[in-house]
């Protein structure tokens, strides 16, 4: 007889959220994983079908609130983080044991590091806020408004975008997973800026995101009768996203560069649509463009970027990890139009959060991410 591999045991920080519900909802069907705890402080002691219907008859634990979790002893492997920004850093120092007590000291909850840090053994984390995406820590404070509380994990965390950064994730213990919108800009944009197709000045990201990007907490703009029926931009000049979206794209073509970038909420559940605006460099066409992107994610199993003429669509990747570029001419000289779709809840964030775990333990890439498109 020959005997399964162990799983690997997770955990999903903040699951009561949309994100945190993907994970559930992907990392079922996972063979190899097994989720072994939850947490999610305001539906703390329910279980997760009671606050998602939809995920009952699972055999999964209970909802706990961190501060409540018996951490000494605890044997995970894996830890997903699905927590508003500003809240992870501190308990991730304590999950990677960075903060700077011993082992008998961290057993003594005294703050938000000393939830987690006596986890037995070594553990990797997957975080899903915005919390490690930017290497500078200046510029963190800058956006967030909040100075950094692990500035030691930042210098090790790996930017998760997969496509770009698999090989530096492979060995990573701190994965910090794009932002949606950057994750739709940077799969178009970078390969065509890191060959210099295109030029650094003058792109436009005009994107529209279901209202499931928003979160699921209680707010007023997000209300039923705030948000059907119409569509309106937020975050102009100032989204929290563009500093992501500027520092990949200037790694990529080798110097600083700056983009407008304006995100728009419209009335769908979930969903994510960029049109991008770039100038061509010399001797480029919109053809030279697709050639060129074609040719970068051949191999790709999530990126696909399609035929001439096709116009990528949001229903054409609901509920999967797919990605999808469309290329295009515009009928001003030198120009050209792209246009991104993927599943902001999926692509954009819980899906390759898994795409990038399966990476971290050595595991085909796209486990429990096979699933095509809802339609209609």
């Amino acid at each position: 007889m020959t005997t399964s591999p162990k799983k690997i045991r997770a955990a999903i920080l903040g699951a009561s959220g949309y994100t945190g519900a993907e994970l559930i909802r992907l990392l079922v069907r996972h063979p190899h994983v097994e989720i072994v705890l939850m947490t999610a402080d305001r539906k703390a002691g329910q279980s997760i079908e009671t606050v998602y219907p939809h995920l009952a008859g699972l055999g999964l634990p209970d909802l706990m609130a961190v501060g409540d979790v018996e951490w000494p002893g605890l044997e995970l492997d894996v830890v997903f983080c699905a927590l508003p920004h500003a809240t992870s850093q501190e308990i991730i120092k304590g999950i990677l044991h960075e903060t700077g007590h011993g082992f008998v000291d961290e057993m003594i909850i005294e703050r938000p590091a000393d939830y987690a840090n006596a986890i037995k053994g070594s553990v990797k984390v997957v975080d899903l806020s915005a919390d490690f995406r930017l290497r500078d820590t200046d510029v963190y404070t800058k956006w967030y408004g909040e100075y950094h509380q692990a500035p030691e994990l930042q210098k090790e965390a790996v930017y998760g975008l997969t496509e770009q950064y698999r090989e530096d994730i492979k060995n990573a213990r701190l994965v910090a997973c794009p932002g949606c919108f950057p994750t739709a800009a940077l799969l178009t944009l970078m390969p065509l800026l890191a060959a210099q197709k295109i030029k650094k000045d003058g792109i436009i990201i005009d994107a529209k995101t279901g209202v499931s990007g928003a979160g699921r907490s209680l707010r007023e703009a997000n209300l039923f009768t705030e948000v059907s029926e119409g569509m309106h931009p937020y975050g102009v000049a100032s989204h929290r996203h563009s500093p992501e979206i500027e520092q990949e794209l200037s790694k990529s073509f080798g110097e600083d560069l700056y983009v407008t970038f304006t995100p728009h909420l419209v009335p769908m559940n979930r969903g994510e649509l960029e049109t991008i605006y770039v100038n061509l460099a010399e001797d480029q066409t919109a053809d030279d463009l697709r050639n060129h992107l074609q040719d970068s994610y051949q191999d790709e199993p999530f990126v696909h970027v399609v035929e001439e003429g096709v116009m990528p669509a949001t229903r054409h990747i609901r509920g999967s990890n797919l990605c999808l570029i469309g290329v295009f001419a515009d009928r001003v000289p030198g120009r050209a139009i792209l246009v991104t779709v993927l599943d902001n809840l999926v692509k954009g964030s819980s899906g390759q959060a898994i795409q990038n775990m399966n990476l971290m333990f050595d595991l085909p890439e796209t486990l429990s991410l096979e699933q095509a498109p809802l339609f209609p």
